[in-house]
């Protein structure tokens, strides 16, 4: 992160991570989809609506944003191959929507919003780098209203971790955990240059 913060990060692996972010951020979506649907009242379905526009339409942008810059069509970005550490994070987070309760699904969600919307704040704090590229990235996840969105959702795991019995917050600790690996993992991909798959 220090790399994007100071624009030093070399440009080959931040359009591997772009690349690969894309095609997580699609099942990212449908993750937040799943929790609009599953939520137990109509404000929380209504913020998870939020959510899902968040990432599905202004976080993607900034990805397809990226791509038009490097020459790569909307239609190149949705026909990348996942990297094995991509489509194994989706299938956690998929997996534990479809098959765990609610409260496991926030906490499954809760490392990429809660991490991206820490780094865009300490990065934003240093300044803006002369990469063009990078400065729009940090003030991306910096925005106030992302910081807001992802405040929310420690709320929400923090309420639902409160209400549950201690079995429950064991299931929701794992998925937490779990999630948190599979986030430090997709990084390190990106930083390995990882293969597609297959």
């Amino acid at each position: 992160m220090r790399g994007i913060g100071d624009g030093t990060l070399p440009v080959e692996r931040f359009r591997h991570y772009v690349r690969q972010d894309y095609l997580y951020l699609v099942d990212y979506g449908r993750l937040l989809a799943l929790g609009c649907a599953r939520a137990p009242d109509l404000a929380t379905m209504r913020r998870f609506a939020e959510l899902t526009q968040a990432i599905l339409v202004t976080e993607m942008d900034l990805h397809r944003s990226f791509a038009a810059d490097w020459g790569v069509s909307e239609a190149e970005l949705e026909a990348e191959r996942a990297t094995p550490t991509t489509r194994a994070y989706a299938d956690f987070l998929l997996r534990t929507a479809a098959l765990g309760d609610f409260s496991e699904l926030v906490a499954a969600l809760l490392p990429c919003m809660w991490g991206y919307a820490e780094i865009g704040e300490r990065l934003a704090q240093a300044g803006p780098p002369a990469h063009d590229g990078y400065a729009r990235w940090i003030a991306t996840y910096a925005d106030p209203e992302f910081q807001a969105l992802a405040s929310w959702c420690r709320e929400l795991t923090d309420r639902l971790g409160a209400a549950a019995d201690p079995a429950g917050r064991a299931r929701m600790h794992a998925a937490f955990a779990e999630s948190s690996r599979c986030e430090l993992a997709f990084w390190d991909a990106a930083w390995r240059l990882e293969a597609p798959a297959g």
